[in-house]
């Protein structure tokens, strides 16, 4: 059955490196098919379909795409904004004004739950109708999914980034606190380890949101990393939370700010890094402690990009056009890993993705849980891409000394 109308393409939540090569994706195989009258793009995710806020891609041109596919950050800007049933509805209504029958909204998990409830009420108005969901998240926190497109440029970041900061505290030694994105999943923290290449690398230590932090035990993983190296690299995951899942922050002030969805803030202050910096220096007597927040900065650098990520991202956006109009199918289009290096792209029904969070398998994290192992290695490279940078040392042997001092 050949389903004749419109195609509206939407992109939501936090951008990535590579949202746009999903974008550009979908609409350029769209537009190769002739039961597809228009291709729309929604201004502000969900909040543009329910202004009617569309620009018409059908008229965009295809070099223009491709220079777009290769622009970080939302091209068809994002919303915070988290639907409810409520507001699906009228997202619904609108699309059924518009006669659109392929919907493709570029996401993580929830908008992945958005899809899901919209999808269900063309199902109740028997409105021919197909759904699709993209991953995209640099959390790397989708179920079902070996990797999210997104995540392999930001592990980049990091990685290089800690590399950076590893040199730096090598030529001037002390403890250095890099605090990474992620509220539930350690993935883009556990992409620091990337940065080790000679034994006394850092980061030296990693803490991620899967195991609890107990403060007195970070004191003395410091304390130990530090005696024997005379300094020390830290990665924390901005969620790090203690046995019963309260976040860490909360323990080290009484001022805690809360976001639009009344989650409390996390690293977005800045305040992790500076709370663990004061308490490493109050209970360690160490001076030279300093910290940084990676926040916005790794979602959408532009010189630091995989070009595996790119490549990914790419043809999910291509698969999810065929999955709706070829083969005339709702879901979700996940990665699925089919050897070293290569991966496939399968369907997932819409209901086994929504609203899940995945987290990092215990096989990646070490059994103190203050590192991860070199599954997560093996796992991790190859997503960051081709012409990723290391750092080298001098080897030549040192001089004899002359002069005896005291």
């Amino acid at each position: 059955m050949k389903l004749e109308g419109k195609v509206v393409v939407a992109q939501g939540g936090g951008p990535t490196a590579v949202i746009n090569q999903s974008l550009a994706g979908v609409v350029l195989e769209s537009r190769k098919f002739s039961q597809v009258t228009k291709v729309y793009g929604a201004i502000n995710g969900m909040r543009g379909i329910v202004n009617e806020d569309f620009l018409d891609l059908t008229q965009e041109t295809t070099h223009n795409l491709e220079r777009v596919a290769d622009t970080p950050s939302s091209a068809l800007l994002s919303t915070r904004d988290k639907p409810d049933a409520a507001y699906c509805k009228e997202v619904f209504n609108v699309l059924k004004a518009h006669d659109v029958r392929y919907f493709f909204y570029i996401g993580g998990n929830d908008s992945s739950d958005a899809v899901r409830i919209i999808n269900e009420y063309a199902q109740e108005a028997n409105y021919e109708f197909r759904a699709i969901h993209i991953p995209k998240t640099i959390d790397n926190d989708l179920v079902r999914n070996d990797h999210t497109p997104g995540y392999g440029s930001a592990a980049r970041f990091v990685a290089e980034a800690f590399i950076g900061a590893n040199l730096d505290n090598r030529a001037l030694p002390g403890i250095y606190i890099g605090v990474v994105m992620g509220r539930h999943a350690g993935f883009l923290t556990a992409a620091s380890s990337l940065a080790k290449k000679y034994p006394d690398d850092g980061p030296h230590l990693i803490y991620l949101p899967e195991r609890p932090f107990h403060r007195e035990k970070f004191l003395k993983d410091v304390k130990a990393v530090y005696d024997q190296y005379g300094r020390c690299v830290i990665a924390v995951s901005e969620g790090i939370c203690d046995e019963n899942g309260v976040p860490i922050i909360t323990k080290l002030t009484d001022n805690n700010e809360k976001d639009q969805h009344g989650n409390i803030q996390l690293s977005g202050t800045g305040a992790l890094g500076d709370l663990l910096a004061n308490y490493i220096r109050k209970n360690l007597k160490i001076s030279r402690v300093r910290s940084d927040t990676f926040g916005y900065l790794q979602r959408s650098f532009p010189a630091c990009v995989s070009d595996v990520d790119q490549h990914e991202a790419r043809e999910v956006g291509e698969k999810a056009a065929h999955y709706a109009i070829w083969y005339n199918i709702d879901c979700s289009i996940s990665i699925q890993r089919t050897g070293y290096y290569s991966v496939d792209y399968k369907p997932i029904p819409l209901n086994e993705i929504a609203g899940k969070t995945r987290h990092m398998p215990d096989e990646y994290i070490n059994a103190t849980g203050n590192n991860i192992t070199d599954s997560f290695i093996l796992y991790c490279r190859p997503l960051i891409g081709s012409g990723f940078k290391q750092s080298h040392r001098i080897r030549a042997p040192k001089v004899e000394k002359l002069l005896i001092r005291s």
